[in-house]
């Protein structure tokens, strides 16, 4: 239970607030420092905060040292001692407060002495850096030649003896704070999330125009030489080709991307996507350029084709509600690592598996990041795409499948009235393929239609299946408002809000009419997108499994609900989108106040 802490001096900005601290919480009596080096990220600022707090209320001293390195080699007012106050009004700002700079004079040997001198005369042996592999990689080289640069430094007068065994150890925790999440050993890096959101709005932005004049527009995002944003753009926004540096084209890829652009245009596509990394080449390492792109488009098709260029929008703005989160959290725990930290410890790097937090090895990860950058140099692909991890492999898979140019037969076509009718008889009478029906139960939320997309498009791979799009939840089964679902009908499907489908609350109460609606359109698999009610659905299904053979099928329940409130999920669809509109609305009660 949580106790009341008398502050050690009502006056002092570095007091305690009052009840703030559990009572079983380890006191940490040490100094800490903290940095941002490199590229700036949003998110950035959530994480310097929590170090602050969480060190102040461990009883820690923590202190800024501003302009990254470089101010570490500086020294003097660069290196000042933070309290509550000064990081109470940070959480919403986007890039980093204390300030960043790629520093030269940190790898040459006088620069680190600079560094280890200004740290010991202020007693710090804690250093929480936050930044890219380079920057991670430069604290952990640090850490390593901190004895011998402290002998140097006794031995030159500059530090005392007693200075020198008193402040033998230092303890590194790193953060990564990179927009392109190109770190390994995290699922997510801080600054990712809220690059994405910048690309789609931009994405959302060009969608009007392009729908205006029928355009095909190629889009360039950061990443050097990662194709993660590149590649979660292309999924986000039903790219029609994507360019990525760990997955480059085969030979002849401008014919096979014009056709396809071309396919979309005769099928009534108006807006053409095609997104290209800014690292991307082709096999033979050749740089892929977004300009290259637009001539090739423009040589091969009549397409109005523009270049865009997001540039440092991408690291602009507010971070996202996740990044907000995302730094607190990873900021919190780096102080509990320094605090847990002994002689001999190796720097450790706060990462993100499974929505939980890790403590892992630095140098392990850098030297698997740098393992990515050598296979790409040396074109080993397929080793680069394996050391991004099951994570990424599972998204270019998504993408390929959903985006697929060779779909299968007669799955392309956009069925006449008259057709959807005569397949649906078929299933009706004479249950010539196995059925998938797929609707949405309970509030509608953001997310809901890309969820019924992937299901449609997933299924259509599958030899002698169709995939029955069912209106209005489970009471679409009971007045026959079903149909089936071909690939380009869920075309439009992914940007849109709310449920196509349309949805209700209402949880099936007639289950033996139910049960021969199944039998009725042969269905072999249910998938119901929901939150609490399409749970609450499912397991009375499954509870009638005895009584109805209709219900002892496959059944998925993908939780969707802005409350987050499907058991078994840590995250529903749509509850980021409602939480990133929740924060926004305080950021501008903010302002206002």
């Amino acid at each position: 239970m949580a106790t009341a802490l008398t502050p050690t001096d009502p006056n002092s900005d570095y007091s305690l607030p009052m009840h703030s601290v559990a009572s079983e919480q380890i006191a940490f009596k040490a100094n800490v420092a903290v940095l941002t080096s490199g590229g700036d990220a949003q998110g950035m600022n959530a994480a310097v905060r929590a170090i602050v707090r969480v060190g102040i209320l461990l009883r820690a001293k923590v202190f800024f040292i501003k302009e990254g390195y470089q101010g570490l080699v500086d020294g003097g007012e660069r290196i000042e001692e933070a309290n509550w106050a000064k990081v109470s009004d940070i959480l919403q700002l986007g890039g980093t407060a204390i300030g960043s700079a790629r520093c030269m004079d940190f790898k040459e040997h006088w620069g680190q002495l600079a560094a280890a001198k200004n740290l010991v005369m202020r007693g710090i042996t804690n250093l929480v850096v936050i930044g890219g592999d380079g920057s991670l990689t430069g604290a952990n080289r640090f850490k390593l030649r901190w004895t011998d640069l402290l002998a140097e430094l006794q031995k030159n007068g500059d530090i005392t003896p007693e200075q020198q065994k008193r402040y033998h150890h230092l303890s590194v925790v790193g953060l990564v704070g990179s927009i392109d999440n190109d770190f390994c050993g995290t699922d997510m890096t801080i600054g990712a999330d809220s690059a994405l959101h910048r690309i789609m709005e931009c994405v959302d932005a060009l969608r009007t125009t392009a729908q205006s004049h029928q355009r095909t527009f190629v889009l360039e995002v950061m990443g050097r030489h990662c194709g993660y944003l590149a590649l979660i753009t292309a999924i986000a926004s039903a790219a029609d080709w994507v360019f990525l540096p760990e997955d480059p084209p085969e030979d002849g890829w401008e014919d096979e991307m014009c056709e396809k652009l071309e396919e979309g245009r005769e099928a009534g596509q108006r807006l053409c996507i095609v997104v290209v990394a800014e690292g991307a080449t082709d096999r033979q390492g050749n740089p892929i350029t977004p300009e290259l792109v637009r001539d090739v488009i423009k040589e091969n098709t009549d397409h109005d084709t523009r270049v865009t260029t997001l540039g440092h929008v991408q690291r602009g703005g507010s971070p996202s509600a996740f990044d907000r989160l995302l730094g607190t959290r990873m900021g919190a725990e780096a102080v509990y690592a320094l605090r847990d930290s002994v002689p001999g410890t190796p720097a450790h790097v706060i990462s993100i598996s499974g929505n939980k937090e890790i403590r892992v090895p630095l140098i392990e990860c850098v030297e698997k990041t740098q393992a990515i950058g050598k296979a790409l140099q040396e074109r080993r692909f397929e080793d680069a795409l394996n050391l991004r991890g099951r994570s990424f492999l599972n998204n270019l898979e998504i993408y390929r499948t959903l985006n697929n140019r060779h779909v299968p037969e007669n799955a392309n076509a956009l069925m006449s009235p008259q057709q959807a009718r005569a397949q649906l008889k078929g299933i009706v009478q004479e249950h010539r393929s196995q059925v998938v029906a797929v609707l949405n139960v309970g509030n509608p939320c953001p997310g809901m239609n890309a969820a019924v997309r992937a299901v449609v498009r997933t299924v259509m791979f599958e030899e002698n299946f169709k995939v029955l799009l069912v209106s209005e939840g489970f009471d679409g089964f009971y007045n026959d408002e079903v149909e089936v679902a071909s690939w380009r009908s869920v075309s439009g499907f992914l940007s849109q809000g709310g449920s196509i489908l349309g949805t209700n609350r209402n949880v099936p109460q007639d289950l033996g009419q139910l049960a021969l609606k199944f039998e009725k359109y042969n269905v072999c698999g249910l998938v119901v997108i929901g939150g609490f009610q399409a749970f609450e659905s499912v397991r009375k299904l499954y509870d009638a499994r005895e009584d109805f053979r209709q219900f002892c099928i496959p059944i998925v329940c993908i939780p969707a609900s802005i409350s987050n409130n499907v058991p078994g999920s840590e995250l529903s669809i749509g509850c980021d989108t409602s939480l990133n509109a929740i924060v926004k609305a305080c950021d501008i009660i903010k302002q206002s106040a």
